[in-house]
């Protein structure tokens, strides 16, 4: 079967964009962007192709490497320089499990998903930034983000200018997608909003419903989002698709160790694991 099969066509034709039927998705989302910071095309995989990710999801999800810890917003170590009670200095836990691309198989749907130039096509287009690149690095360019009982990601901004997720399978309980859209500009940091969204207050937070099949192309750099705690035993399962805008971008090793527990890579996926 092609990948391409698990995309539903009719409403997404990502292999004729410009159909009448591809032009008005790329104009809705790309509005979205605009407005919110992020296109939500929810149903952009079929019943069955969320069943197949499914499948795969949970073989790999044993191959989880886990981090976690208390973090900032910023994600850097917090300054003394920044007085008690800033939201610079606001520390909140974080827990993740994450399955990195050199170790997932190119017999996954997820993979295939990923390296089709046509979902590459349309997601460019959408964000309309000129050519997009997959990620050069060997662990982050695709990975699958597993959060099990008690994990959750902590209220932060993005490092990079977008983020593309594709929701596989909810958490009984929480696990929700809760942003606050363009929360601070290059000139503005909203520092006084930001502590207020920290102490509790909801009132400008945004929950997108991310169900399963959903394809999310997210501007996280100024929009304040978090993934609230997990809670039952089902396993949140969302693959990170990896891209830039230009060629060759890569992560440390620093980083590596800190998300996949390792250095090294895998010249050529395992198809079983541990590996052999």
């Amino acid at each position: 079967m092609d990948v391409l099969d698990f995309v539903d066509l009719e409403r997404f034709p990502i292999t004729d964009l410009d159909s009448p039927r591809g032009q008005a998705v790329i104009a809705e989302a790309r509005q979205q962007v605009v407005s919110l910071g992020a296109a939500e095309l929810s149903g952009f995989i079929t019943e069955a192709g969320v069943a197949a990710l499914v499948r795969d999801a949970e073989a790999l999800a044993e191959r989880a490497h886990p981090s976690g810890g208390m973090g900032t917003a910023y994600l850097e170590t917090p300054s003394d320089e920044w007085p008690e009670g800033h939201p610079r200095r606001h520390r909140m836990k974080f827990g993740v499990r994450a399955v990195g691309y050199d170790i997932i198989p190119r017999t996954s749907p997820l993979r295939q998903l990923y390296e089709h130039p046509l979902v590459t096509n349309f997601i460019e287009t959408i964000l309309n930034r000129g050519p997009l690149f997959h990620y050069a690095d060997p662990c982050g360019a695709l990975n699958l983000a597993v959060m099990a009982e008690d994990d959750e990601l902590q209220w932060h901004y993005d490092q990079t200018d977008f983020v593309v997720s594709l929701a596989i399978q909810d958490a009984e309980t929480g696990g929700d997608f809760e942003m606050v859209p363009k929360l601070r500009s290059a000139d503005d940091e909203q520092y006084d909003r930001v502590k207020r969204v920290f102490d509790g207050d909801h009132s400008e937070v945004v929950t997108l419903a991310m169900t399963p099949g959903t394809l999310l192309v997210f501007e996280g750099r100024n929009s304040l989002h978090r993934v609230s705690p997990i809670q039952g035993d089902t396993l949140r399962h969302v693959g990170l698709l990896a891209y830039d805008t230009k060629p060759n971008t890569v992560s440390s090793e620093h980083l590596r160790m800190n998300r996949y527990g390792r250095t090294e890579v895998f010249a050529e996926p395992p198809t079983t694991w541990p590996a052999a």
